[in-house]
């Protein structure tokens, strides 16, 4: 492992040598500059996917290789390090304030046996296993995306899926592909809400063109689960499922309960799942098994379904969301200017609304199981310890890397590191763009871990090379979008969080690996979509 880690160390300052050497024996050549700002994003790829480095290596690694790059080629000053990391650590806590509460509840859930319930539950009532595994990780985590995003799905997904049979890695990487086709539209609509608020396209149409686009990433990323799980005989299945869920997507988005699209969608995966079951997958001969509410069955999905009714309740009623949206924590920062030119707007960090936010409801949901599951002595003894020391042992390492890769997007933002990554790429396809715009959307969730950050970071970028290419701005910022919430899948912000909740801290690089396949490949179908669409409209 050192010998490894030392080899990894050596080929990234080689690299990041000749690159600056380029740089300076080519006078700032732009091809050069171009390799120089995505150096750090290719750093954190050799040393995850090449060197099987873990993700909270890795990231520090990447954020240092960042710093030293933008300060060399980027003209970084000190005010402009210290505003883009403040505003990395404000991100950063954002995310992990779901994290961390979501990792509480796992432990507080598991320790009362609560996943085994779920997981045998629905393996009795979905009896073929093939249909089985593609529906958890695929519908089952699309409906948790409906609900709060920020890696929860994999965090919760990932260990049912091993309860059910499947390797910890293959649990991982299924439900990271199979959950990415929900993001732009989960999180109760948080996603497409600041997008809309972003561009100047009207919301009405984005939904329209959002939604249609991903209906086809929905079916992609249900046939790539079925492939990885070695489960293709399925794929009529999923291609009535996916019919199901994206016309469900659609008619929610684009008639005003956007928040609630993705969790309806994934939800009508599972009812149709179980129906299908019944009608054309379980044996004529054999009595359709009843399930059980056993006391462990019942606490889990009291926590789960309280969980869904608090967050539904303080979405979708306004007066009561208005009243906890009064509670906000934001600070200011000030414009910062690089030393070649780059400014940055005077502006806030993450606005923070504690009351409103998805992890303060989940804490209030371990609060109240915890107690249940004492009163109801499902645990033998305190448990608090053990829910503690296993939560701090998932959640360390992940904290670690979404600290360093959030804070290296910051950096690389303030730095106009994103910015002439983005230019790279559309002078380079030019008129065959669209092509290339979902990439962009997946390249900043990859580095952020977040569709709504590289929403964030390009959306109005794309929007004016859409305008200045003479490109409808729905089309390409639904590829955007369609990219970012695709990005989901090889983010290793999010993988990092489904390693922490099934004990494989070591193999994020594995998983990736395998990820960026599929994600390579959907993101390619998406393209072509985008490219055949922006000629007719």
């Amino acid at each position: 492992m050192v010998s490894t880690f030392r080899k990894a160390i050596l080929s990234v300052l080689l690299f990041l040598a000749c690159l600056l050497s380029a740089n300076f024996l080519t006078h700032n050549h732009l091809f050069v500059r171009y390799l120089l700002a995505a150096a750090p994003i290719i750093t954190v790829l050799i040393l995850m996917t090449v060197f099987q480095i873990n993700g909270h290596i890795a990231g520090p690694i990447g954020l240092l290789s960042g710093i030293f790059v933008a300060w060399v080629a980027f003209g970084l000053t000190l005010d402009v390090f210290w505003v883009s990391q403040l505003k990395g650590v404000l991100l950063s806590v954002f995310v992990l304030a779901v994290l961390w509460p979501a990792l509480l509840l796992y432990n507080v859930i598991n320790e009362a046996n609560g996943i085994q319930a779920i997981s045998q539950t629905l393996k009795s009532l979905i009896t073929d296993q093939s249909t089985l595994l593609i529906v958890v990780s695929w519908c089952f985590s699309g409906m948790m995306e409906g609900l709060a995003g920020f890696g929860l799905p994999i965090a919760i997904i990932a260990p049912m899926l091993v309860g059910l049979g499947l390797s910890p890695i293959i649990a991982v990487a299924s439900v990271a592909i199979g959950h990415a086709w929900s993001v732009t539209f989960g999180d109760m609509g948080v996603v497409f809400q600041t997008l809309t608020a972003l561009v100047q396209v009207d919301p009405n149409a984005l939904a329209i063109d959002a939604s249609l686009m991903l209906g086809f990433a929905c079916l992609a990323c249900g046939l790539a689960v079925a492939h990885l799980l070695k489960k293709l005989k399925r794929w009529p299945i999923v291609v009535v499922l996916a019919l199901l869920m994206s016309l469900t997507q659609y008619i929610f988005a684009t008639n005003g309960l956007s928040t609630l699209a993705a969790f309806s969608a994934g939800l009508t995966g599972v009812i149709g799942a179980i129906i299908l079951n019944r009608l054309f997958l379980h044996p004529k001969h054999e009595a359709y098994p009843k399930p059980k509410m056993s006391p462990e069955l019942f606490s889990a999905l009291l926590s789960y379904g309280t969980l869904t009714l608090l967050m539904a309740f303080i979405a979708l009623i306004p007066s009561l969301n208005t009243l906890l949206s009064q509670v906000v924590w934001k600070f200011s920062f000030p414009e910062v200017k690089t030393l070649i030119g780059f400014i940055t707007t005077a502006g806030n960090g993450q606005v923070f609304r504690p009351l409103i936010h998805p992890g303060s409801s989940i804490l209030l949901i371990v609060f109240l199981t915890y107690l249940w599951n004492f009163k109801t002595k499902l645990y033998s003894s305190n448990k608090l310890r053990n829910i503690g020391s296993t939560t701090y042992r998932s959640a360390m390492p992940a904290t670690i890397g979404i600290f360093a890769m959030v804070g290296l997007s910051t950096l690389m933002d303030h730095a106009g590191m994103n910015i002439l990554l983005a230019e790279a790429l559309s002078k380079l396809f030019y008129n065959s763009f669209p092509l290339i715009s979902p990439f962009i959307g997946m390249l900043g969730a990859f580095a952020t871990g977040s569709n709504n950050n590289s929403n964030v970071l390009f959306a109005s970028l794309q929007e004016n090379i859409a305008t200045l290419l003479q490109l409808t701005p729905g089309i390409i910022l639904a590829a955007q979008t369609t990219g970012g919430s695709l990005g989901s899948m090889v983010a290793p912000a999010k993988i990092f969080v489904g390693c922490s909740t099934v004990g494989m801290q070591n193999s994020d690089g594995i998983i990736l690996k395998k990820t960026l396949s599929y994600g390579a490949v959907i993101g390619a179908i998406m393209g072509i979509i985008t490219f055949i669409w922006s000629l007719f409209y």
